[in-house]
């Protein structure tokens, strides 16, 4: 291992990130805390200005600049947080930026950026996920011979991150027994592991990435940081190919336990963390409550910390928040209805063939032949999924079943 955060520098770390960030409280969850017999604790990262831990690590990166740096000015790449963080120690410190992000950003976070940078810092939007981003900003960055600040793999940058296990240490006095930590590149997991392993060695740290982007943990299985060729890119907070040299060595050593969470299962934390305790996060920050059913029996009688690492999230991603849920506890689902081509077909499907408490949530037919019947896509919500098998049967009995579509992703992808 060439590099490991030393408490020292995690300590000035968290001195020069006083000037802009304030300590984030550490909350009990009385729901989850029920819910599995255990102590667990939510570290609201989300609360920062910039809302989210990623100011950290830039506003200790760009303050360690020289001077003929900071006149030179910065260059970055980041799918949204870690812009926003950078954004707001470029115009704090006035050092002129250039922020890359991909063109898939969500809305939000490219306004955010912008108005925390002000007339310091230029946005540009280029390729569709942050690796290739990452690769035009340093092209940029050479050409010009500007500083490039790395999201992640960057021993300040990890040593910003750090001073977050520095505060749990003094807000939570007793033993903390486990640690859930988001992964994207595996900067603020490897600060955890920097603080932790020298003033709390007996605590478990657990890092959970995106079924559909686990470059860390397809990274430890194979002992050598692996790039991905094709990644899901939803929860882009934590959505990248492949993660730092530097945070692969440290994370590989350090972590308790490297784990993945379906897409779907962030969506539906991200409806009860809001629903239920009034709490917004954005996908990459509801990733280590997802996580928790995994651990349920061991972590019974525990403290437990869950760090909400942002809650940077755009309200017009709602409802597809919202059919990842669905489609995720098996309650929404898509078919092929074939209709006869006479009246009352309609009426008949939705007074004999669906079920009392079924609900249509899609329909699109267009009635293009003389065929017998005419194929409709109609996607219906249930309220259990216990009912999609006697839904299947009665529409096979009446000869209106035509495909199922959930299970057909080259289908699928054109309706959700």
């Amino acid at each position: 291992m060439t590099y490991f955060p030393s408490i020292p520098d995690i300590k000035k770390a968290a001195a020069t990130i006083a000037q802009v960030a304030s300590e984030t409280p550490l909350m009990q969850s009385i729901r989850l805390s029920k819910a599995y017999g255990a102590n667990v604790l939510l570290k609201r990262e989300d609360l920062h200005r910039v809302r989210s831990y990623k100011i950290r690590g830039a506003f200790n990166k760009i303050s360690s600049l020289s001077e003929e740096e900071r006149v030179k000015g910065i260059v970055c790449a980041s799918a949204g947080n870690h812009a926003q963080g950078v954004a707001f120690a470029c115009n704090h410190l006035k050092i002129q930026g250039t922020v890359y992000m991909p063109s898939v950003t969500p809305k939000q976070k490219i306004e955010q950026t912008k108005m925390f940078g002000g007339e310091w810092v230029t946005v540009v939007l280029e390729g569709d996920t942050f690796d290739d981003s990452s690769k035009s900003a340093r092209a940029f960055c050479e050409s010009s011979d500007k500083t490039y600040i790395h999201p992640f793999d960057d021993p300040k940058v990890i040593e910003g991150q750090a001073t977050v296990g520095l505060e749990l240490l003094e807000q939570f006095k007793e033993p903390i027994d486990y640690i859930f930590v988001a992964v994207g590149g595996g900067g603020l997991a490897s600060g955890l592991i920097g603080v932790f392993k020298e003033l709390s060695p007996s605590t478990k740290i657990i890092g959970v990435e995106p079924e559909g982007a686990p470059s860390m943990k397809t990274s430890m299985e194979n002992n050598v940081n692996t790039e991905l060729l094709k990644i899901d890119k939803f929860i882009d907070g934590a959505a990248v190919q492949k993660v730092g040299d530097l945070t692969f060595s440290i994370c590989k050593e350090g972590l308790y336990d490297m784990v993945t969470v379906p897409e779907g299962k962030v969506c539906q934390t991200i409806l009860d963390l809001y629903n239920r305790d009034a709490i917004v996060v954005e996908p990459a920050g509801a990733l280590t409550i997802a996580a928790l059913d995994g651990f349920a029996s061991e972590i019974r009688d525990k403290s437990v910390v869950c760090i909400l690492s942002g809650s940077n999230n755009d309200i017009t991603r709602t409802a597809e928040i919202k059919e990842r849920a669905l489609l995720y506890g098996r309650l929404k689902h898509y078919f092929i209805v074939r209709f006869p081509q006479r009246p009352g077909a309609l009426k008949e499907f939705v007074a004999e063939i669906l079920g009392p408490d079924d609900d249509i949530t899609h329909f699109e037919y267009s009635k293009k032949s003389s065929r017998e019947n005419a194929p409709a896509i109609v996607g219906i919500e249930l309220k259990s999924p216990e009912d999609l098998e006697p839904l299947v049967q009665r529409m096979k009995a009446n000869n209106f079943y035509g495909d199922y579509l959930n299970d057909k992703p080259d289908l699928f992808q054109y309706l959700v």
